[in-house]
């Protein structure tokens, strides 16, 4: 599987695959990538980039972001997200715990950690205040936020999205694992106020599936919108 490069600053590199990113931090301090795409080799990637080792941090368990989770040999990810993880892939992850307000340094970066239960248990987003960006996984996006299946929860990811708000003034540019690459801070209120009228049962007509379905979608899941946010439930 092939991905595409894209240099976002001096030391952070976005590769894409087949729709979904991964973001690879480099410099003087270790080297590390966020997220695992599907499948290829992720892993020579990283070193022809960085050098190694490279240490890998997941946002969340899903598949289209663990596949190449073996090519490294130290994975983080938050403990809420173990259990997703073994239903999702089948495997416990052999995995470092990762907690809200832990801090790791890459490169000339330093990436605090944000726990943003709701897509899935255990997600978390990774906040550069002194560079002011947000690597959010799938919690703020562009596209459509997957909430049906078992480990989602709209009211959790209501309240992570209220407290993500809340820190509004600490990034200007947040990077998102789906759809456009680059989203503004402002999608964070129009996330939040369209999942709390969704918990209320305040939805609009919904839209019609893409051709083919979400992965995993049954004959009930719906695509809801409200101007650039989206849920499939």
């Amino acid at each position: 599987m092939n991905f595409t490069e894209t240099k976002l600053a001096e030391g952070l590199w976005c590769f894409e695959q087949q729709g979904v990113r991964s973001f690879l931090l480099v410099g003087e301090a270790r080297p590390l990538i966020i997220d695992a795409c599907f499948g290829g080799d992720l892993a020579a990637l990283c070193r022809e980039r960085g050098g190694e080792p490279v240490r890998l941090a997941l946002t969340h368990g899903d598949r289209d972001h663990v596949g190449c989770m073996d090519q490294f040999e130290e994975v983080y990810m938050h403990p809420a997200e173990y259990a997703h993880f073994v239903a999702k892939n089948g495997r416990e992850p052999a995995a470092h715990p990762l907690w809200e307000g832990d801090r790791l340094q890459a490169g000339g970066y330093c990436l605090e950690v944000l726990h943003l239960p709701g897509h899935t248990p255990g997600s978390i987003a990774f906040l550069e205040r002194n560079k002011r960006f947000l690597i959010a996984g799938d919690c703020v996006q562009a596209a459509p936020v997957y909430m049906f299946g078992p480990g989602r929860n709209m009211a959790a990811y209501r309240d992570s999205l209220e407290r993500l708000w809340k820190r509004r003034g600490e990034f200007d540019v947040i990077y998102a694992s789906h759809g456009p690459l680059t989203v503004p801070s402002s999608l964070v209120e129009e996330l939040y106020t369209f999942a709390a009228e969704a918990a209320a049962g305040m939805l609009p007509p919904p839209q019609t599936l893409p051709d083919p379905p979400p992965a995993g979608a049954g004959a009930d899941v719906r695509l809801y919108k409200k101007g650039s946010a989206q849920f499939y439930l």
